[in-house]
Parts: structure tokens; C-alpha cells; sequence
């Protein structure tokens, strides 16, 4: 059985052979109820196509056609010269039939009606069609650049996948290569049409010579079997010629416009029904004026304006039905929320009982919301950190007077304040003379009293420390946000504060990240400083300690250590007293070599294996030291050596978190230090 290519090039082989074979009548009349049926395919398609390239093959298509009428024109003229004289039915059925139905016995009137056959396949529509081809094959390959930079754009922004860039490139490189070929095919039609003509003239000049002195003829005779054979020959070249040329104009008129022939003009007209209203009224009015026609001009007059109604209609059908999909659902029906809300976290929420809602409502210069942003440019100043927005929210199932504070919806913290009243403290730890009511202060547990506003000045004259209901709120918030700043320093964050600094420092971040280190390396360093309320400000300074320690190790705890040694200067200045010293209680040689001895492991990886006795004792002999400091208003910094400090923390901050623990490298050269104790 045959393949499909094969079947082709067979046929491209037939095609040539009616150029050199002489073909019997019927196989002619085969041939050319062949090429009328292949044409009407083709213009068939051009029409229902939604897209140029959909027809892709076209220009192929053009070729095989030219090719077959050709050849059928060659052979058919072989047939007129060599038995013209027999009849009208000696080059077949096809040719006298399409002869006889132009000519009706008069030549002139038949080879006119051919020659205007010729001239508007000729001169108008292969001619235009042709033309359209080349400015579109232009203009195309104009738009090329600009047109892979959008779908280059598209991908590296993400708004389409790589296999979607593929397809968009696929039908870019097509959409150039064809209207390329079609400029190229354009020329087929126009050279058919000049070639059928010159074949025309000389079988009708060759067919009267041949028929009078060969055949013995008159010159009647010859004229009358020789024109008909030669003008049916040439309506059934030109006639299907035409109609391809009408397909090829179809098509290239086509690009930019999507969807059917015939959806595409009926979606078009029909879009503005009052120009075919004023159309029908315009056509009625000149069927009315005398001496012109009244039935055709009032038919399509009538015909018009119907279909402008019935567009209207149509028009005000699909805005209703636009304004009711946009209407807000019937009462009683709640719309259904997509389930990926429900997966939606608030990174900070801060939930108010209904008492709690003046602090922020009203035009007050204190509210709440107004706090909340002097916090994140607090927290952006001191730790370097930009705070992520915290959404406030009401809770109805909490107390009225009760606020809460969650972490990624977690609960942090949780306190009761009083709005319209004042929190009153004794820094020394008193009781409070002042009529109020006793509570606690919920940011650090101290005893405190909810006082009127009338005895503000009187507080304040004895020496109180005195605050309203939002900065409570606001205080117990930072606290809580500095707590958990190691949850709160995401991927997302540490990226975006590389991309915050200067353009001086962007050559530092290149060479740093990702080459010595990545982003979520980096994260977890910063999440190990500000674990330990130590500023990330100063991100520069961060990066260049990483580039140096990550030379000698990946471990992130050394990498660490060695950053927070190069803040020196900034941990020693953020511990200094009210004298400008930096106090200190240092470990006794027993407790530094105690940590030392309990480290396991090889290399790097080492893990505190301290036996939970010789803990207890170590924690006992803490509390016991800060709390004989505490007494006398020192909150002295804890001193270790730098192997062991991070061991050192995370015992201590399980019992006394506010407590600064540092090792003698973040001792900068010239702070003033002042020893206190020892453990």
C-alpha cells in the first residue's frame, strides 16, 4: 500500500507527465473536474479557518494547483490543434460544455466576457491579494525582534511556562515563514493568469491557421469549432484560477482577525447596529425618490434596519446578562470563599476585644494604628528589621478589655488594659498611693495600677512612670516582636533587605551571595544575631564578616560568632550603663573549663554534654550572682571565652533570656569595661 508521501510525489509526476503526454478526452475531463473541485476545496477552507496559519500549507497548496492547471492547459491545447477540426466535443465534455454556455453563438460577446475574466483575476484581485502579502511578509519580519523580546519578557517574569514560550516561539518562526511564502506564491497566480491569456491568443490564431490549410476549412468554420474549443479551455483554466486567487486574497486579508469568515464580518457589522439603522433609513429614502426603482431599494432598505433591530436587541440581551452575572448575590446566599484563604497567614494579627476599639477609631493624635507605625520605623532604626504590617482585628469571643497578640497565628502574648484610663509604675517598686485599680503590667509582670486621667500631674510629681492604654499595647508588642524576630525573619525578609541596600553595596552582595554563602544561609545568621537583640543594621559589615569566616568553615554558628566579633563596637555600645561602662561578670576558670570538657564531637560539630547536676549548679550559681547585682540596679553582661559562648546561651536563655551573654572577641578595643562578679 502506497504511503502518503509517496501518493504525492506520484502525483507531482502525473501533473508533469500532461505536459508531455498526449491525454485521451476522458482523462481531460477528469483532469479538469479535478482542478474545479480542488479550487472550491480551497476557498472553502480559506473560509471557515480561524487563523492564517491554520492553513499553513497554502503556499504549497497555490503551487500544486498552478502546476495541474498548467499542465491540463498544455495538454488540452494539444487536443484543440490536433482534432479542433472534428468538433466542439474533440478536447472533451468540459471544454464544449463551459465553450457553449459563454459563447451562445457569438464569438465576440464570448471572447469578451473571457477577457474580463482574465483582466479582474489579472489586475484586481491576484494584484491586490499579492500585494497584501508582501506588506504583511514585511511588516512581519519587522516584528519579529520585538515580538521574541515580549515572549523572552513573559517567561523570565512568569507570567507564561517554558512549554507555553516554546509554543509562542513555534507560531512566531511559522507565522513569518508563512506570509514569507505567501509573498513568493502570489507571484504563481499572477504569472497563471498572464500565461493562460498568451495561451488563449495562440490557440485561437494557431487553431484557424492549422483548420484552413491543414484540415481544408473555411475560414467560417475554422473560427467558429477552433474559438469554442479555445475559450472553453480557457474559462475552465481561469475559472478555477479565480477562485484560488479569491482563497489566497481570503487568507492574507485574514491575519489579525481570529474566528470564521463569517463569525468575524458578523460579529464586526453587527457591533454597531445604529450605522445599519441609518443605512436601512438612508437606502428607503432613495427608493422614494421619483424615477428610481421603489421594490429592490424598500426590500433592502426593509432588510437593513431588521437586522440593526434584531443587533440592538442582541447588544441590550448581553448587557443584562453581563450586569446580573456582576450584581451582588440574592439575600440569604453567602458566596463560598475559595479554600486558598483558609491557607492565608498573618505573619503579625493583633486582636482587640469590642471594649479595646476606640483606641483605634476617632481622630485622637494617639491611636493605636498611629503607634503601630512608630514601631516598624523603631524597629527598622535599631534592629535594621523591617517589621512586617500588622493587621488589627477585632475578636468577639475575647473579654472586652483583653488584647492578643498572635505569630503566624500562634498566640505570643496576651494583656488587659483600660482605655480612657492611665498605667502608673513605681520604678522603685513601691506600692502606689493613688486611688485606682491594681494590676500587672503584662509586658514584663509588674506591679502597676490603673489610675484616672485627673491624677496624671500627681503621678507624675511623685515620680511615677505614667502611660496610656495604646503605648501598654504598643510596648508588649515590640517586646513580643523582639522575642520572636528569629520566626520573623523569613526568606522573604533577609532577600529583601539585600535588595534594600545601597547601590554602593550591591558588588558586596554579588560576591558574597550566593558564591560564599546563600540566601538561606544567610538567614539563619541573621536569625542567630537578632535571636540575641543584636542589630542587622549594619548589614554591610554582616556580609564582609561572612566572606572572611566562610573561607575556613560553612559551619553557621562559627560563621556567627566570627559576624558577631566584627560588630564589636555595636554589641559593646548597646551594653553600656548610665556611666558609659560596660558591665561585666565573668566565669571562673572551674566553669570555663567545665563547658570546655563537656563538648562532643569532631571538628565543628560539637554538642554540650553537661551531666544535669553539674547544670543545676551552674544555673543556681547565675541566679544567685544577678540577683545580688539586681539589688543594686546593675544588669550586668555575662563574659566567656569565644568557644564557648554559644553553648553558654543557650543555657542561660532558658532561665534569664534578657540576659546578654558575649565572648572577650566582642570586647571592642576601646569600651570601657567594668568586672562586677564572677560565676
Amino acid at each position: 500500500m502506497l504511503r502518503g508521501d509517496a501518493l504525492l510525489a506520484l502525483g507531482i509526476v502525473i501533473i508533469l507527465m500532461f505536459m508531455l503526454v498526449p491525454l485521451p478526452p476522458f482523462i481531460l475531463d477528469m483532469g479538469l473536474s479535478l482542478s474545479i473541485t480542488f479550487s472550491v476545496l480551497v476557498l472553502m477552507t480559506a473560509l471557515f479557518i480561524r487563523t492564517p496559519l491554520e492553513f499553513s500549507t497554502f503556499p504549497t497548496v497555490l503551487l500544486i494547483t498552478t502546476a495541474l492547471r498548467l499542465g491540463l492547459n498544455i495538454a488540452s491545447t494539444r487536443l484543440i490543434l490536433e482534432k479542433g477540426h472534428e468538433g466542439s466535443a474533440a478536447a472533451g465534455h468540459v471544454i464544449e460544455a463551459f465553450g457553449t454556455f459563454i459563447i451562445r453563438e457569438n464569438y465576440v460577446i464570448g471572447g469578451i466576457v473571457f477577457a474580463i475574466l482574465v483582466i479582474v483575476n489579472f489586475v484586481v484581485i491576484t494584484k491586490g491579494s499579492g500585494r497584501i502579502a508582501e506588506v504583511a511578509a514585511r511588516f512581519t519580519l519587522d516584528a519579529m525582534p520585538g515580538k521574541q523580546m515580549a515572549i523572552d519578557a513573559d517567561l523570565s517574569s512568569g507570567l507564561i511556562t517554558e512549554d507555553e514560550a516554546k509554543i509562542r516561539r513555534k507560531n512566531l518562526e511559522q507565522e513569518s515563514t508563512f506570509f514569507g511564502a505567501m509573498d513568493g506564491a502570489a507571484k504563481f497566480v499572477r504569472g497563471d493568469a498572464i500565461a493562460g491569456l498568451l495561451i488563449t491568443f495562440i490557440n485561437v490564431v494557431a487553431g484557424i491557421i492549422i483548420g484552413t490549410a491543414q484540415h481544408g476549412l473555411s475560414m467560417a468554420e475554422s473560427a467558429q469549432n477552433y474559438t469554442l474549443l479555445t475559450i472553453g479551455d480557457g474559462l475552465v483554466s481561469q475559472i478555477p484560477a479565480l477562485i484560488v486567487s479569491v482563497s489566497a486574497g481570503m487568507l492574507v486579508s485574514k491575519a489579525g482577525v481570529e474566528g470564521a469568515a463569517d463569525k468575524a464580518l458578523t460579529a464586526q457589522f453587527s457591533r454597531y447596529p445604529k450605522a445599519m439603522g441609518l443605512t436601512g433609513g438612508l437606502i428607503i429614502a432613495l427608493g422614494l425618490v421619483p424615477g428610481i426603482p421603489t421594490l429592490p431599494f424598500l426590500f433592502l432598505g426593509g432588510v437593513t434596519s431588521g437586522l440593526a433591530w434584531i443587533s440592538m436587541r442582541g447588544q441590550q440581551t448581553k448587557e443584562e446578562e453581563k450586569l446580573a452575572l456582576a450584581a451582588p448575590d440574592k439575600p440569604g446566599v453567602v458566596a463560598e470563599e475559595p479554600i486558598s484563604k483558609a491557607l492565608a497567614i498573618d505573619t503579625i494579627r493583633l486582636e482587640l476585644g469590642y471594649g479595646l476599639l476606640p483606641l483605634v477609631q476617632g481622630e485622637g493624635s494617639n491611636k493605636l494604628t498611629d503607634q503601630v507605625k512608630g514601631l516598624r520605623r523603631q524597629l527598622a532604626e535599631d534592629m535594621g528589621y523591617i517589621l512586617p504590617a500588622v493587621r488589627i482585628q477585632d475578636n468577639l469571643q475575647l473579654p472586652a478589655n483583653t488584647y492578643t497578640v498572635r505569630i503566624k497565628e500562634i498566640e505570643a502574648g496576651r494583656g488587659e488594659v483600660r482605655p480612657g484610663m492611665l498605667m502608673c509604675m513605681d520604678p522603685t517598686g513601691a506600692a502606689i498611693t493613688l486611688p485606682g485599680e491594681n494590676t500587672v503590667e503584662p509586658t514584663f509582670g509588674l506591679p502597676a495600677m490603673w489610675i484616672d486621667e485627673q491624677y496624671r500631674e500627681e503621678a507624675h510629681f511623685r515620680g511615677y512612670t505614667v502611660v496610656d492604654a495604646p503605648t501598654v499595647v504598643t510596648t508588649h508588642l515590640t517586646e513580643i516582636v523582639k522575642d520572636n524576630m528569629a520566626d520573623l525573619m523569613s526568606y522573604t525578609e533577609t532577600q529583601k533587605l539585600l535588595d534594600e541596600l545601597p547601590g554602593d553595596y550591591q558588588k558586596l552582595v554579588a560576591d558574597v551571595v550566593p558564591t560564599k554563602m546563600s540566601v538561606s544561609g544567610l538567614q539563619r545568621v541573621l536569625q542567630n544575631l537578632v535571636s540575641e537583640r543584636v542589630s542587622v543594621r549594619d548589614m554591610p559589615t554582616i556580609l564582609e564578616g561572612i566572606a572572611e569566616a566562610s573561607i575556613y568553615t560553612k559551619n553557621v554558628t562559627i560563621i556567627t560568632e566570627h559576624v558577631r566579633s566584627r560588630l564589636a563596637r555595636q554589641i559593646c555600645e548597646r551594653n553600656v550603663n548610665a556611666h558609659g561602662v560596660v558591665p561585666l561578670v565573668t566565669l571562673s576558670p572551674d566553669w570555663e573549663q567545665a563547658f570546655a570538657e563537656s563538648l562532643l564531637g569532631d571538628g565543628e560539630e560539637k554538642q554540650l554534654a553537661m551531666a544535669p547536676s553539674q547544670l543545676q549548679d551552674f544555673i543556681t550559681a547565675v541566679r544567685g550572682v544577678y540577683e545580688k547585682l539586681a539589688q543594686t540596679g546593675e544588669v550586668p553582661v555575662m563574659l566567656t571565652s569565644p568557644g564557648i559562648r554559644p553553648y553558654v546561651r543557650s543555657i542561660v536563655e532558658r532561665f534569664r533570656p534578657q540576659t546578654v551573654v558575649m565572648s572577650q572577641n566582642e570586647i571592642h578595643p576601646k569600651a570601657k569595661i567594668r568586672t562586677l562578679g564572677q560565676i
